[in-house]
């Protein structure tokens, strides 16, 4: 039986501090506990290096400025607790999650400009985000909640609020033994999944829907730019659902999904096919380099 994330034996390194992590602990009345002032990272460590770490670690930052937050820590700092995080466990091949939150002070209401920013750092031991699904393909259902307006929140920040939806809609997929959902925005069209992008093939070329309305995640620009430089033709545009018939691959990416082949969404199959398992290869070899 896994262990609570709550109960585990290392350290968490915690506003300036490697504390035990059972130590690693906020008050209940901690702000962003009550009205979702918080934003966060997803990072892997591969062979001892943090793919992407400080690009992950200036997104930290504009997302927290974002949501009024300004940052205690500059990207060299938050970079180096990262690492101290990790050689504290012992780990070289790990997950690494910072967040960064309007902690506990002499505000309890929507406004707590005068509440401390706060920030932690966990890694751990973190396999396929999908599990078999990585190399079978993933089955996802389409969510019932739509991605929200750009107009109604910062779209563009990795922000915890904007993930309320993703974990009921990943919920509901599950009962319905899929792995994942995936969402349309408020227009209709194709976003994304609840924690990662996605893209489909069609005789050669790949479509994804342009990120201009949902965060525009680290690894889908790595897999971008990774395609175009292998001669790959990508476009990004606005992908309505009624297409997605004629696609015949798709594929998610994200820090956690990595490069996960998809076979099934809603009513709609594809294949996993080699231009999906290259890409995936490529990935691969990419990170570890």
């Amino acid at each position: 039986m896994t262990a609570a994330y709550d109960d585990r034996d290392g350290k968490i390194w915690m506003d300036g501090e490697l504390v035990d992590w059972r130590q690693a602990n906020v008050h209940i009345l901690t702000h962003a506990l009550h009205y979702a002032s918080s934003v966060f990272e997803g990072e892997r460590c591969y062979d001892g290096k943090i793919f992407k770490g400080h690009e992950h670690s200036l997104r930290l930052i504009e997302s927290a400025r974002l949501l009024d937050m300004e940052s205690p820590y500059t990207a060299d700092e938050i970079d180096a607790a990262k690492e101290a995080v990790l050689k504290a466990n012992g780990l070289t091949n790990a997950y690494v999650r910072a967040v960064m939150w309007r902690g506990s002070g002499p505000d309890m209401g929507v406004s707590a400009a005068r509440n401390p920013i706060r920030m932690a750092i966990a890694v751990w031991e973190w396999g396929s985000y999908y599990g078999d699904a990585k190399w079978q393909g993933a089955k996802l259902d389409v969510a019932k909640w739509k991605r929200p307006s750009p107009e109604t929140i910062p779209t563009a920040a990795k922000a915890a609020g904007l993930y309320m939806i993703c974990t009921m809609s990943k919920h509901a997929a599950e009962a319905k033994g899929c792995s994942d959902a995936l969402f349309m925005d408020w227009e209709g069209y194709v976003a994304e999944a609840t924690g990662a992008n996605i893209f489909f093939i069609r005789d050669g070329e790949v479509h994804t829907p342009q990120a201009d309305r949902f965060l525009n995640g680290i690894t889908r620009q790595t897999i971008i730019q990774m395609l175009r430089d292998n001669g790959t033709t990508v476009h990004e545009r606005r992908i309505r659902p009624e297409e997605l018939e004629d696609f015949q691959e798709c594929f998610l990416t994200g820090t956690a999904a990595e490069v996960t082949p998809v076979g099934q969404i809603g009513d709609w199959h594809f294949q996993v096919g080699q231009t999906t398992r290259k890409v995936a290869e490529d990935y691969e070899r990419l990170v570890r380099a």
